[in-house]
């Protein structure tokens, strides 16, 4: 998809969600959608070198805008800032290493049984793209 091609789209999905389309929120998806799984920040620096004078509250109000009307949404991963999906991207969980802080994408199918058996047993539908699963990768297991 070109340049242009993603601008219109993110210009439709924002008009389609009755949003009223700015060139800070244009930006705002554009950068999710193109830095994959940005902080707020991360977001603000990328919007910055092409469009001047957008901070990071705005960023942030937008972001928020953006994830009420469902078209992104953060996950919690460590201590840090949050970090945000394209809502179509949301097709993996977050595995944190909590020694070296790596972090695993991994498929959402492998969370499946697990999801139901919460289902199952308390009744309870589990969002496990919000959340990320903290343990210890193969390289610091192997340390301990």
């Amino acid at each position: 998809m070109s340049g242009q091609e993603k601008q219109e789209k993110n210009s439709s999905d924002i008009r389609d969600k009755g949003l009223r389309l700015t060139p800070q929120r244009e930006s705002v998806l554009n950068a999710v959608r193109e830095l994959g799984h940005p902080t707020p920040e991360e977001i603000t620096e990328k919007i910055n070198q092409q469009l001047s004078g957008v901070n990071l509250s705005t960023v942030y109000r937008n972001l928020e805008i953006l994830e009420n009307s469902n078209l992104v949404q953060h996950t919690h991963v460590g201590h840090g800032a949050s970090i945000y999906h394209p809502v179509e991207k949301l097709d993996h969980f977050h595995l944190n290493c909590g020694q070296c802080g790596s972090r695993i994408d991994a498929d959402i199918k492998y969370a499946a049984d697990f999801v139901a058996l919460l289902n199952e047993v308390f009744n309870f539908e589990a969002d496990v793209t919000h959340f990320p699963i903290e343990g210890f990768c193969s390289n610091c297991k192997l340390k301990q």
